[in-house]
């Protein structure tokens, strides 16, 4: 077994809660209400799109280099006069 990390991209929802989902490996999605629960839901979707590509003799997508890179944007907020 190989160890493979792929970029997990996750957005604040507008009701609330966040959505989180795989760039490189389509329809791999998930939900959750806060943050942490958000990661643990990604981890969860990502270890049963994998399994299911392994069950259907699929390949794993591999990621692509350029996707390395992690990073983040977090939105702050200040007060102005």
């Amino acid at each position: 077994m190989e160890e493979i990390t792929y970029i997990v991209h996750i957005e604040p929802t507008q009701e609330g809660g966040y959505v989180a989902f795989f760039p490189e490996l389509p329809g791999c999605q998930t939900q959750g209400d806060t943050l942490p629960h958000v990661l643990e839901m990604a981890h969860d979707a990502l270890k049963g799109y994998v399994e299911s590509l392994w069950e259907l003799g699929q390949p794993v997508p591999r990621p692509k280099p350029e996707h390395r890179h992690v990073g983040f944007d977090l939105p702050v907020s200040a007060l102005v006069r």
